[in-house]
């Protein structure tokens, strides 16, 4: 489909969902939604000449993954966003049945595109290129085409391109699959963007003492936070556990020593970086102060999404908040970035006996929570955490058959901070050691409702809207 064609489709679908997904009463108050259509992986992040620019996996015409492009937003504050024009549609030989993900790059102060070119065959097969697209004077984005072909020994599953700048030389990181149906990480160099050189595997399945973990690593992003370097990706595959890698499919992170001139990467294990319902794809870039920010998808790919009942209103998925990472000890920290205190409206404090707490308006709110003793706290009647003195335990029913699911964290929580929004809910526990992000459907009015014999601290605020322009 050429974009004489598409164009006009995209405008048409936008024109008439709209309206209908802003009526919903589970559309995101202040986090970045679709303006109709499917919303998945976030891509090219980044803070450029001033501003902050976000792409997105985006079907504007269904709540169905096909017809991805790139959509984009940007903002100077990330709390105030605008729409800008649409930067990739699938309308080449070499992307046409998909713009996947990808990152951005400032090239000598041209905006450029590091994307996957997606390929499907009519007898079953696919291929991938990675290819690149430079921001033009109307603010779209010219196409220079492919500059990666697909390497020998890997299968047509090599995608999701991050790109990064280090002394005078470009360096990727490439999710893929070898021949044995095992998920790795590609590291790649060049001095161009334009001409790269394979270096090799530095991480995935049977590599660095890790065993069978995964057919498909997707979405890596590698970088260094103090002594430590960290690789964060979503290996499909691993192996469920007890109370981890519960979901369809997890997103996860390896930290180690890095070193780009031996092109080696050595690691410890592989933890869970959200141990929530959704959350998938996450991708980081650096701000101008120097923080290093995060992104993800709040959704999980082949898991309950097609059921979310937002699809009758023509819109699916949202992004999480953005998230500013640090790190100690080796683990990766996660906490609401800064600017998000700005929402903040009028301020309430309680203290004493969960039983005796006030019921919450849960539609917009931040929740600080201090306790030691056992508590639940109820979301709507639909989201359910169980506050124990050596777990959480974060229960939800099923969209598909009603039974109760749950997810966990390990260890003794004892302060939490929840970011609320109208479907969704991000509990960060003990200043971003550990997060659960969930999407969860209540009828609203929807409220928190807190019960238990512990004793408790509170101080919550209702958070202002934030949309799009």
């Amino acid at each position: 489909m050429t974009s004489s064609t598409l164009l006009p489709k995209i405008l048409l679908a936008v024109l008439k969902g709209q309206p209908k997904a802003l009526q919903d009463s589970h559309y995101p108050v202040w986090h970045l939604a679709p303006a109709t259509g499917l919303l998945n992986d976030p891509n090219g992040f980044i803070h450029f000449q001033g501003r902050f620019h976000l792409f997105y996996q985006w079907n504007p015409l269904g709540c169905q993954h096909n017809h991805k492009c790139w959509g984009h937003w940007s903002s100077a504050d990330l709390l105030h966003w605008q729409h800008e024009p649409i930067a990739l549609m699938p309308e080449e030989e070499y992307d046409r049945s998909g713009c996947y993900s990808g990152s951005a790059v400032d090239n000598q102060g041209e905006l450029t595109l590091c994307y996957t070119g997606n390929v499907k065959f009519a007898e079953g097969g696919r291929t991938a290129w990675q290819c690149l697209a430079v921001q033009n004077a109307e603010g779209g984005f010219d196409k220079s085409g492919p500059v990666i072909a697909l390497p020998e020994g890997y299968t047509g599953h090599v995608r999701d391109p991050k790109v990064w700048r280090h002394e005078n030389q470009w360096y990727m990181v490439l999710g893929a699959q070898d021949l044995a149906l095992r998920g790795k990480v590609l590291l790649l160099r060049s001095d161009d963007l334009h001409h790269w050189q394979l270096l090799g595997e530095i991480a995935g399945s049977g590599l660095g003492g890790l065993g069978e973990s995964g057919y498909m690593w997707e979405c890596p992003d590698l970088f260094t936070l103090g002594a430590e370097t960290f690789l964060i990706c979503c290996p499909q595959g691993v192996a469920r556990e007890a109370r981890r890698f519960l979901n369809t499919h997890p997103s996860a992170y390896l930290s180690g020593t890095f070193s780009p001139e031996q092109a080696t990467f050595e690691h410890g294990a592989l933890h869970e970086l959200d141990a929530g319902f959704e959350f998938y794809a996450p991708q980081t870039t650096l701000s101008s102060d120097g923080r290093r920010l995060l992104v993800g998808w709040m959704g999980v790919p082949d898991g309950e999404e097609m059921r979310q009942p937002t699809i009758a209103q023509g819109w699916i998925h949202q992004m999480t908040c953005v998230r500013e990472l640090s790190s100690r000890d080796g683990k990766l920290y996660q906490q609401p970035v800064r600017e998000l205190q700005a929402l903040r409206e009028d301020e309430h404090r309680f203290a004493g006996r969960g039983d005796d707490a006030p019921v919450i308006d849960a539609r917009s709110l931040e929740l600080w929570v201090e306790s030691e003793g056992e508590l639940t706290l109820n979301f709507g009647n639909t989201l359910i955490l169980h506050w124990h003195k050596n777990q959480l335990r974060l229960d939800r029913r099923s969209l598909e058959n009603g039974e109760w699911l749950s997810r966990y964290w390990e260890g003794e929580a004892r302060v939490l901070q929840i970011l609320c929004d109208s479907s969704s809910v991000e509990i960060f526990i003990n200043e971003g050691a550990g997060v659960m992000s969930s999407r969860y459907f209540p009828s609203h009015p929807a409220q928190i409702t807190v019960s238990g014999s512990g004793e408790l601290r509170a101080q919550y605020w209702s958070l202002r809207p934030c949309m799009v322009e």
